[in-house]
């Protein structure tokens, strides 16, 4: 039987002497009895697995506001690309698996309807402004509430919560599993965001300045390749997660290049449906502020403490892209007119 002590034991007959150790973690906020056959490390990923708000990112915008088709990515499946860059690179390392997918199955839970769009209209409206990763951090510490016990919050250890709210701005995570998901979240997103803009026939593979495709490679799967073998050997042995500086200029060129071609494209996102976009969610937002008792029962109940606009915030970035649209329709649009 692989207990929780022996699965303790093997990380430090196996893992890098730079991994996070499942037995030294920092801890929860609250105590709790540990479990008999998971590291807390363990039990942190499954109950990220678990949880409503992973389930939330199937429906969520990761670029494309209105995609046609199966197969454009979404927040879910942007997770699980994370995920799955950050284990492989952690594996090599001899780093802690469980903690980067803890991490990265984390990371985006804050992430609003339709997209980074979604994000600069609700930081425009909130006071304070809005941003993804510290409403991720109060997804897991306050907002998710357990249907079994009612309980608030996941009690998630602090090297995870600290991977969450560092995986993008300027401060680097405390271990090395959370700067590598910090960088695998990049190099997912930018390469697969190409691949999602080749599909809708934005770009095509040959609109790629050569520059950066003679070096990373000329299709989705040996860029991301290239990416990952040079972030492994050049941080190989070392106390920091890092790219070689060519191959990290590289793909910060190639991130330009999107930002230019594809995240500010008039075809990817049209004026138009941006201006819809901000209407609809400023129109949400000030209906359920002058609204409270419509909010959602699991946020209801934290008005008398953290105060109404913050609790409108999180009930519009929890939504769905549909769910939004829907909520839209029913409070804005006559019966009679609705599309059936």
């Amino acid at each position: 039987m692989l207990t929780r002590e022996l699965s303790e034991k093997r990380e430090y007959e196996i893992l890098s002497p730079f991994a996070a150790k499942a037995a030294e973690s920092r801890g929860r906020f609250d105590h709790e009895p540990q479990c008999h056959y998971r590291t807390d490390y363990q039990r942190d990923r499954d109950r990220i697995i678990h949880s409503k708000a992973l389930r939330r990112l199937m429906h969520k915008t990761q670029v494309f506001l209105s995609p046609e088709g199966d197969h454009y990515r979404t927040r879910l499946t942007h997770t699980l690309e994370v995920a799955q860059i950050s284990k492989s690179i952690a594996r090599a390392l001899r780093l802690n698996e469980d903690l980067v997918e803890a991490i990265a199955m984390g990371h985006d839970l804050g992430h609003t309807p339709f997209g980074h769009n979604g994000e600069t209209f609700l930081n425009d409206i909130f006071p304070g402004g809005f941003r993804h990763n510290e409403q991720s951090l109060r997804v897991v510490d306050v907002l998710e509430v357990s249907n079994s016990s009612g309980r608030r919050g996941m009690n998630l250890t602090k090297e995870v919560r600290d991977g969450i709210l560092n995986h993008t701005g300027s401060i680097k995570p405390m271990t090395l599993e959370g700067q590598i998901v910090k960088i695998s979240d990049r190099v997912a997103y930018i390469n697969h965001d190409i691949d999602d803009a080749i599909r809708s026939e934005i770009i095509s593979e040959s609109d790629i300045p050569k520059q950066y495709t003679d070096m990373l490679g000329h299709s989705t799967r040996q860029r991301i390749d290239t990416l990952v073998t040079d972030l492994i050997k050049s941080s190989d042995g070392q106390d920091a997660i890092q790219q070689s500086e060519m191959y990290g200029a590289a793909m910060q060129g190639l991130r330009e290049y999107m930002f230019e071609h594809i995240y500010h494209s008039h075809i990817v996102k049209g004026d138009e449906e941006l201006i819809k976009v901000e209407c609809l969610i400023r129109s949400l937002y000030d209906y359920y502020r002058n609204h409270p008792d419509e909010i959602t029962k699991d946020y209801i109940s934290l008005i008398e403490t953290d105060g109404i606009e913050v609790v409108v915030k999180d009930h519009i970035a929890s939504m769905t892209d549909r769910y939004a649209i829907e909520d839209y329709k029913r409070l804005f649009v006559p019966t009679g007119w609705q599309v059936k």
